[in-house]
């Protein structure tokens, strides 16, 4: 009845209006275009309101005046409701309810999602305004939006954050040349790549009927070295794709054979066996190699490979296996840098031959090179091994036990250089120490007096990325117990969450438990797609989280939310990966497909800040081992979520 009522009062109102003459016109509307802290697009819509009138809301309970309704077109995909300013709230005695309206100017806002290359777009707004006096009747207005300067404007964030991606892919690239070309100096230096530096020079210009010859074959015979490397390379990469080796590296199967393979090299590195490759395969070589010419020099190439696998395979394999973390064309990069290093000696001393006067002679300090390859072989080794405990959580391998090794591989190491211990091919013992040694074994126990804290929960920053994380260990809060402030988490811990040592940080292992305490707090979300076997990961816990004022807002302004893409826990549930369309077979691919669903990217560590209801509040980044530019990206974030 009450409806009846108001409808009729309406209608009285609207009849009055039609037997006048005047035409009424009060509001005009523009359109216009924004991105919000997102960079998502926004459609804005602004009425001017003539003085004495007003425009109702979109919001008004049923049984009063026509609220204002935006309808989009077909084209357009609207992200969540068209949203309003404040506006006026009165109790309006004509209609006996409260009503919001506006006065002299409204704006309402509709986030959408547009289409590549579309250059405008349409919606229809349905309004009804009234002044003291009277209310005019509903009016439809069409409402058009150019988009052509927020699509150039998109492009060109498109190409800068492709340029950006890039410039941050030639960086890694970059470094991982040079380490590889570091580690190709370092296999040059081995028994079975150094003594071969003067003998092939000197074949070449010997053989030779002039100079100028002797240096282009000298020329070619590094660049057919550098070939056979990246050909390599490029095996790896095409075998196994560049997304599979990023989940090759933290495969179980992949970290035990990888471990037992580097013991295998690192003991014939000290000495307990020689590792070489049948002796047919070099005669072949050999053979193949007289027959001179450029193929000739080609097959001579191939045999420094194939002869100086014992000394250089260990380094090259975990060079490979190193860059396959990285992914994309990685191997191919590391193995361009490893084979310069080795190729460039035998260039330069062809052309300046006056050099070889230089070089050190061959002697038992090649041997020392190998023994000391043997070592750091056998450090590197139990690292793959903990990649395994620690992707199953077995705790094989926990903290303690892994510095434990590492101290005495490491103090087994300086007492060799000092001479104290001898290895099978030092055949004569140690007369003279000298500085070189002297200096290498004061690294080798000043870096086992560092390590000894570790055992006692020290943090251990200079090889945080190596070690087990503080919390995989027997006493995850030191000898001496660390304080947990359970106030701030609002007593007793919720389900699912446990409190990371010695960050002191409420953390959850699962994104809805965390969701639905983030909502319960209302707190941001950090979300943390990390991983157990991923070393930068432990850079950034280790050297950016624990920065002071980092640390603050992980304990106090946010909800942490680490997700493992590699727990390979059983799913214990049947849960369909939209993804794939197949079930889950373990917990951490469920986070894997997350993250590559949402953010279309499997790199690790990769950070988002959502609100309570899981939407992003600012643009994700990865892996940033600058704790002032991550800092500024989280108060970003938190900026925003205000």
């Amino acid at each position: 009845m009450k409806i009846a009522i108001h409808l009729f009062r309406v209608l009285i109102i609207f009849s009055f209006i039609t037997s006048t003459a005047q035409v009424f016109d009060p509001v005009s509307w523009t359109t216009s275009l924004e991105t919000n802290e997102k960079e998502e697009v926004v459609l804005v819509s602004t009425a001017t309101i003539k003085e004495g009138w007003h425009l109702y809301s979109q919001f008004i309970e049923e049984g009063g005046p026509i609220p204002t309704t935006f309808s989009y077109s077909k084209e357009i995909k609207t992200i969540g409701n068209t949203t309003e300013g404040e506006g006026v709230v009165v109790e309006d005695p004509t209609f006996e309810m409260k009503l919001k309206y506006f006065e002299h100017q409204a704006e309402f806002r509709q986030i959408v999602e547009l289409k590549e290359n579309q250059s405008s777009a349409k919606a229809l707004v349905e309004f009804m305004v009234c002044n003291d006096e009277m209310c005019l009747p509903p009016k439809e207005v069409d409402l058009i939006y150019d988009l052509s300067s927020i699509q150039k404007s998109i492009i060109a964030s498109k190409v800068t954050t492709i340029n950006t991606t890039e410039d941050e892919k030639k960086k890694g690239y970059g470094m991982l040349f040079l380490l590889s070309f570091l580690a190709g100096l370092t296999a040059l230096i081995t028994p079975c790549v150094f003594p071969m530096i003067p003998m092939t020079v000197s074949f070449f210009t010997k053989q030779s009927k002039s100079k100028a010859l002797g240096v282009r074959n000298a020329l070619f015979y590094g660049v057919f070295i550098i070939t056979i490397y990246v050909l390599l390379g490029t095996v790896v990469v095409a075998a196994f794709g560049p997304s599979a080796l990023n989940e090759l590296s933290t495969s179980v199967v992949f970290n035990v054979v990888f471990f037992v393979i580097l013991l295998f090299f690192a003991f014939s590195f000290l000495g307990a066996y020689e590792l070489v490759l049948p002796s047919s395969w070099g005669t072949k070589l050999d053979e193949k190699a007289d027959k001179g010419g450029l193929v000739g020099i080609f097959f001579m190439a191939m045999a420094l490979a194939v002869v100086s696998f014992s000394c250089t395979g260990p380094i090259v394999g975990t060079a490979l296996v190193q860059s396959a973390s990285q992914g994309g064309i990685a191997p191919i990069v590391s193995m361009l840098g490893f084979s310069s290093a080795i190729a460039l000696p035998f260039m330069l001393f062809a052309i300046f031959p006056g050099w070889m006067s230089s070089l050190p002679k061959s002697g038992g300090w090649l041997n020392t090179v190998k023994v000391v390859l043997g070592f750091l072989e056998l450090a590197l080794a139990f690292k793959f091994l903990s990649n395994a405990d620690l992707v199953l959580q077995a705790h094989w391998l926990e903290r303690e036990v892994f510095i434990a090794i590492w101290i005495v591989v490491f103090l087994l190491l300086g007492l060799y250089l000092l001479g104290k211990i001898r290895l099978p091919h030092d055949y004569q013992p140690l007369e003279k120490l000298s500085v070189s040694r002297f200096i290498l074994a004061m690294v080798s126990l000043v870096f086992v007096v560092y390590m000894l804290p570790g055992l006692f929960g020290a943090p251990l920053k200079a090889i945080g990325a190596f070690v087990p994380p503080l919390e995989y260990s027997e006493s995850p809060n030191g000898l001496v117990t660390r304080q947990v402030n359970k106030e701030s988490f609002h007593g007793d811990l919720p389900k699912g969450a446990h409190i990371s040592v010695p960050y002191n940080v409420l953390t959850f292992n699962d994104y809805n438990l965390g969701l639905a305490y983030a909502k319960k707090v209302n707190k941001p979300i950090l979300l943390d797609f990390t991983g157990y076997a991923c070393v930068n990961c432990r850079k950034m816990e280790q050297n950016v989280w624990t920065s002071p004022e980092v640390l603050t807002i992980l304990q106090n302004k946010v909800v942490l939310v680490s997700l493992h893409v590699d727990d390979r826990q059983p799913f214990d549930k049947q849960e369909i990966s939209p993804l794939t369309g197949k079930p889950y077979r373990y917990k951490g691919q469920k986070w894997a497909h997350l993250q590559q669903q949402r953010y279309k990217t499997n790199a690790q560590p990769y950070y988002a800040i959502l609100d309570a209801d899981g939407n992003d509040l600012s643009k994700p980044i990865g892996y940033t081992p600058n704790s002032v530019k991550y800092l500024k990206w989280l108060r970003l974030g938190l900026d925003a979520k205000k």
